[in-house]
Parts: C-alpha cells; sequence; structure tokens
C-alpha cells in the first residue's frame, strides 16, 4: 500500500510541475501533459501487458489463419483502444453518464465488432469467435464508476466475463486436443490474456476503479443533431383542407383515370357479357360445397396457437425457474443457498450459470442449453434433452440422464467421484481433467450385451473393433 501512495504522490506532483512550468496551454491544459499521461505507470504497464500476453494470441492465430486471425485483430484493436482511454483518464475529469457513453464509445464500437462476428450461419470457428466475443466484456472495468453504477468491482468484472467465455474457451481445447495443437496453444493464450494478465493489471493499479484527473479537461457531448423543421404554416386564403404533399402529382394522375373510367371513354369498346355467359348460370362449371365441410381457421387463430409462452426467470418460494428463454448467453443466478433448487425448462441455445451451492438442479426439454454450477447437495437431472452441456466447477454427488439425445459432462477435480446415471441416453460423454490441464474425453457405453449365464443374465457393453 506505501508504494502505490508513493507512485500516486509522485505522479501528482509530475502533473503540478508540468502545469506551472507549461508556458502554451491548451483548453487550460499544458502541452507536456499528454506526454507525462503516456508515461504514467498504469500505461506503461498496460502496454507491458499488450506485448506479453496479446503478442502470444496474435502469434498463435497466424499459424491458423482465417476467421480466428480476424477475430484476433478484433482482440487487437479492443485493446489498443483501451490503452487510448486509459491514457485520456489521466488528462479528463470524472464525467457524468452522458460524458462516460460518450467517453467509452469507440470501446463499445470494438466490442460490438466482434459480437456481429458471432451472428449469422455458424462456421467451423464459432467457439473462437464467441470465446472472443464474451472475454471482450472484461474491457469494461473501465465503466465502474462507484458502488451505485450497476457493475461490480473492476476484479470481480474481469473474472466473471472470462468465467462466461470459457464455457466455449473449454470446447476448443476438447475439439483440437488431439487434432491441432495451434489451436489449443490459441485458447491457452486467450485465457492467460484476461487470467492473471487483465485481472493482475487491474488488480495492482485500478483495484477500485480508475482515477480521474482533478484537474484535467471536461468531456464534452456530442450535441444532438436537429429534429426536421416544422411544416410550414397553412395559406390563410385556404379556407378547406390543406394543400396535397409532394406525391399528389401521382394522386391527380390516378383520379384523372378514375375520372376517365367513369365517364365511360375506356370501357366503350369492351364486349358486353350476356346472363348465359355468366358463371353462376353456367352448367359447365358447377361448383357444390358439402354442407359437411368446416371452416379454416382464420390466421389469426393459427398465430396465437403456435405463439411462444412469454419467457420466466423468477425465484418460486425456494425453486429457480427459468423457463422458454431461446438464445440468452447471460443468465445468471448469483443469489442462491443450499435450500433452493433450479428447474430450467423448454430452454434453447442458452448458457445458464449458477454461483453458489443450490440443492439440485432439473433441466428438462431444452435444446442446445448450458449450464454451469458450483456445488450440489442433492443431484443434477437431465431430462428429455437435446445437445446438453453440463459442467460442474465443484462437487456433486449425483448426475442422472434420462431420454436425453446428446449430452456432454465436465468434472472438475473435486467432481471426480460424482456418480452418473444414464436411461435411454445416446451420445453421452464425459470430460475429465488431465494431468497436464486439458480435458480428456470418455464416451459411457448405449449399446449392451445380455448373455443367460449360471442361471441369470450377465450385461456387459458391447465394443466394437477400433473403438
Amino acid at each position: 500500500m506505501e508504494e502505490k501512495l508513493i507512485q500516486r504522490l509522485e505522479s501528482a506532483v509530475e502533473r503540478l510541475e508540468a502545469i506551472s512550468t507549461g508556458g502554451s496551454r491548451s483548453r487550460g491544459l499544458p502541452d507536456s501533459f499528454g506526454d507525462s499521461a503516456s508515461s504514467d505507470p498504469s500505461v506503461i504497464a498496460f502496454e507491458e501487458l499488450i506485448t506479453e500476453y496479446v503478442s502470444k494470441v496474435s502469434t498463435a492465430a497466424e499459424k491458423i489463419g482465417g476467421q480466428v486471425l480476424e477475430v484476433t485483430k478484433v482482440i487487437e484493436q479492443a485493446f489498443s483502444v483501451q490503452k487510448d482511454l486509459l491514457i485520456k483518464i489521466k488528462q479528463f475529469q470524472k464525467p457524468d453518464m452522458a460524458g462516460l457513453a460518450e467517453f467509452l464509445k469507440p470501446l463499445n464500437e470494438v466490442i460490438t465488432k466482434a459480437t456481429k462476428m458471432t451472428e449469422g450461419k455458424r462456421t467451423d470457428f464459432f467457439n473462437h469467435l464467441k470465446s472472443t466475443s464474451d472475454s471482450l466484456a472484461a474491457l469494461a472495468w473501465i465503466a465502474y464508476t462507484g458502488k451505485n453504477c450497476g457493475m461490480g468491482l473492476p476484479i470481480p468484472h474481469v473474472e466473471e466475463s472470462w468465467h462466461a467465455a470459457e464455457f466455449y474457451n473449454n470446447k476448443i481445447l476438447v475439439e483440437y486436443k488431439n487434432k491441432d495443437q495451434n489451436h489449443v496453444e490459441w485458447a491457452k493464450a486467450l485465457k492467460e490474456l484476461y487470467v492473471p494478465g487483465l485481472r493482475d493489471y487491474v488488480k495492482c493499479h485500478y483495484p477500485l476503479g480508475p482515477v480521474w484527473s482533478a484537474t484535467g479537461k471536461t468531456i464534452s457531448t456530442q450535441p444532438k443533431a436537429p429534429g426536421p423543421p416544422a411544416p410550414p404554416p397553412a395559406s390563410l386564403c385556404c379556407s378547406g383542407s390543406p394543400r396535397p404533399s409532394s406525391s399528389s402529382g401521382s394522386k391527380q394522375g390516378m383520379a384523372a383515370v378514375f375520372q376517365e373510367i367513369n365517364a365511360g371513354a375506356v370501357t366503350s369498346g369492351l364486349r358486353k357479357v350476356t346472363d348465359d355467359m355468366k358463371t353462376k348460370n353456367r352448367t359447365d362449371r358447377a361448383c357444390v360445397v358439402s354442407a359437411s365441410e368446416k371452416p379454416r381457421a382464420s390466421s389469426q387463430q393459427y398465430s396465437s396457437a403456435k405463439a411462444a409462452p412469454p419467457p420466466k426467470f423468477e425465484l418460486q418460494v425456494r425453486k429457480w425457474v427459468v423457463e422458454n428463454h431461446i438464445g440468452r448467453k447471460d443468465l445468471v443466478i448469483s443469489e442462491c443457498d443450499a435450500k433452493q433448487s433450479v428447474y430450467i425448462f423448454a430452454c434453447r441455445d442458452s448458457v445458464l450459470q449458477i454461483k453458489g451451492k443450490v440443492n439440485n438442479i432439473t433441466v428438462d426439454k431444452c435444446t442446445k442449453m448450458g449450464v454451469l454450477f458450483t456445488d450440489l447437495v442433492a443431484a443434477c437431472e437431465v431430462v428429455n434433452c437435446n445437445g446438453v452441456d453440463v459442467q460442474c466447477q465443484g462437487s456433486a454427488p449425483t448426475i442422472s440422464v434420462d431420454n436425453t439425445s446428446g449430452c456432454q459432462i465436465y468434472l472438475g477435480k473435486e467432481s471426480l467421484d460424482t456418480s452418473i446415471t444414464t436411461a435411454k441416453a445416446t451420445e453421452v460423454n464425459i470430460m475429465v481433467p488431465g494431468s497436464d490441464g486439458d480435458w480428456g474425453g470418455h464416451p459411457l457405453p448405449q449399446q449392451y450385451l445380455h448373455v443367460y449365464k449360471d442361471g441369470q443374465f450377465v450385461t456387459t457393453p458391447t465394443s466394437h473393433s477400433g473403438a
């Protein structure tokens, strides 16, 4: 603590000297102030962070190329923008909410650019794109302005942002473990960039948020664009309806056409239709409609029948209910205890993170759903699902999979003694950490051989050659 106080005092003295000795000023600040901000210890430390960690990610991405290299360039751009913002913090006073939004605009644009790369049709490198876009949210620690700003302290914010991205980063490690070590190197370098890289930087220099200049410039927000001019006043000579707009010419043209039709000039050459030519009087085109035929349901009835039920995310007495969420990757239950349970129903393409110890978890009728939890008292049940990922970061006595197609379970070092029960389940794969820190896959058998022996049936898993 004493060393940090000394560094801050030295930085303050340098600023005062620069103000007192500077001859030329711009907006009330000396010209040399920008140079002193660039040479601030926190800015130099961030440059070292870029050199040490970002360069590792870039080196691994150059070996891969393609979309991985493109999204890595976005990472480089984002960290470069944050470096510029750190310099500006030393030059500007603490802004209000509107000024802070204007200040963070360059960083938001880069993060939005990474998010757009994950949209549309999924590619083979979706996990790379998703882990990058989710992890860049960690750079938002710079927006912390105090207790009531709506976000956590910088250090927990960086860690939580990486935990959300680690779900996809682990998928890269598993998928390319025995295929391409360049992807494994990229995934490990990305993790080191945030933990311990960015986390330790924030812990050392800005544990309580950015320190703005007390005598710097103020951040001015851009003026709002002027609205459309008011319509001109109506003519004082007009007592009737107002004049038509610019499209009146076309309306007058159509009015002329109808006027000509009504006058009979256009229809004068048409052939007259007699009674025997009318459809109702023609016997060769009789149409019979059965009296028992039921009327068709209206489109409004179909739309109401197909309308999806509204999503739910609420605590009902002692049960968290998470239902009908589609495409939500940011579902988090942070306030829970060991007496509460979690029920997840009919969610698709979403991720739920449970922070804390709960009694039990039930995942029912979900598709492409990811569930991350810490500790369980009883069990985690996966029922009637398709393509579900479950990751246990702490301990869980039992995990059961019933009537499910495609379930991948990640067990941490503390949960290797978990009992796993399967029934009517296919494509169940258990991932456990190896000695080198990488994940190793163990598929559970789904075919069995039953042999009658010594008065009873003996059941053994079926093994295939080459498996």
